[in-house]
């Protein structure tokens, strides 16, 4: 993670599929929630090739703001600068467009995890141990 700087940007494109959508009277539009996967997903793949090996990311926090609809089979674009980096914590700001306007924007923040330490935690809790 150290070739991580802030000032970084990255973006990523999808195609608003069924998955990603609700319904809004007879339209189905991109979710809210497809915007929030979309969002991390896009700062997910800004992080991943800074990683050394052992090293994992989890998402911490999202702050969405959705601001108009996109019908389903459109494209939208995250377009996420890294803002921030405190120490093994990321914060990235993005912005949300599809073939017509801006639709959305966020903050977001993401920790660098030991993998080992995470599936340990993990295991024990899905075996019912205290992760104490």
């Amino acid at each position: 993670m150290d070739t991580l700087k802030v000032g970084m940007r990255d973006e990523m494109v999808w195609e608003v599929t069924e998955e990603l959508a609700t319904s809004r009277g007879d339209y189905k539009v991109f979710s809210t929630p497809g915007m929030t996967r979309f969002v991390e997903m896009t700062a997910h793949k800004l992080v991943l090739p800074h990683l050394t090996p052992g090293q994992g990311q989890v998402g911490l926090q999202v702050n969405i703001r959705h601001m108009a609809p996109t019908p389903i089979g459109k494209k939208v674009r995250c377009e996420t600068e890294l803002i921030a980096i405190d120490r093994r914590k990321l914060t990235f700001k993005m912005k949300v467009f599809d073939e017509v306007e801006q639709i959305g924007e966020a903050e977001h923040d993401r920790y660098i995890v030991d993998l080992d330490k995470y599936m340990a935690r993990l295991k024990a809790k899905i075996e019912g141990s205290s992760v104490g």
